[in-house]
């Protein structure tokens, strides 16, 4: 009967320490619900709210930045640019932003969109914005997607718990840059341009990361190129590489990285 009774205590115990271990928080997750991420956003937002109620946070969503100042953005342990490009911004919006990342009020999360600096549709480069992904300007994708694979760097960093040392991912546009954010930011992985299926001879960087934080800046962040096909929810290193993020993210303790060899 003891045996039984100190059996329930350690199980109650352990069942408390489990739902104490993540505090409740609130995520912004700004969405584009248009275009050709459309079906992406569609599936985030389904694998996000069951991951909310599993977990015991709560997420908002809205499809444009008119919403947001710093009093908005007060409310939010979690920012998600969830395939949101960084131009269009409404003024404030940016302003807002910037002093909640460069302050440290907030976690960071950003995909694929978020990468897309430079020129576009009459708008100019956020520099700052730049500064933040590692000093990078976007040159070219693969329009027409190919598989890669994807290698993690830092395996201990609390993002790649549990994550595959290498992992496929399927149907993306691969993005390529100006430059490698390397020399700026802390690599958490980068994908194989070798692997690439079908090839692409062209559309190639060398050194090319997909997945990075940027320690030079006080909020937890984490950038995340994969973001462009529905499909890579029913990839479960990818899912965890998200669920990761966002309980890592939404920690206000500063990281510091191991240092560079």
């Amino acid at each position: 009967m003891k045996r039984i009774l100190l059996l329930m205590m350690v199980v109650c115990i352990s069942l408390a320490v489990s739902a104490q271990s993540h505090k409740p928080f609130k995520v912004l997750a700004l969405y584009e619900n248009g275009g050709h991420h459309i079906e992406y956003s569609r599936r985030a937002k389904l694998w996000l709210d069951k991951l909310a109620a599993q977990k015991g946070f709560t997420i908002d969503y809205i499809q444009n930045t008119d919403k947001i100042d710093s009093a908005f953005l007060k409310q939010y342990q979690l920012f998600i640019q969830l395939d949101y490009a960084p131009y269009a911004w409404k003024d404030k919006a940016a302003k807002a932003f910037e002093k909640y990342i460069n302050e440290g009020r907030g976690g960071w999360i950003g995909f694929h969109h978020a990468t897309l600096l430079g020129e576009f549709d009459g708008y100019p480069m956020w520099n700052w914005f730049s500064a933040f992904m590692g000093g990078i300007r976007w040159k070219d994708y693969i329009a027409a997607f190919a598989n890669g694979k994807v290698n993690v760097e830092d395996k201990l960093h609390p993002v790649m718990k549990g994550v595959p040392a290498s992992f496929i991912i399927k149907q993306e546009e691969w993005y390529t840059w100006d430059k490698s954010p390397r020399p700026n930011v802390h690599v958490l992985a980068s994908v194989d341009e070798s692997t690439y299926d079908p090839r692409q001879p062209k559309v190639k960087m060398g050194d090319h990361p997909v997945v990075w934080s940027n320690p030079n800046y006080r909020a937890r962040n984490v950038y995340i190129f994969m973001g462009h096909s529905p499909n890579l929810f029913d990839n479960t290193a990818y899912t965890r590489l998200f669920s990761n993020a966002i309980f890592w993210a939404a920690e206000k303790q500063p990281y510091s990285p191991p240092p560079r060899k």
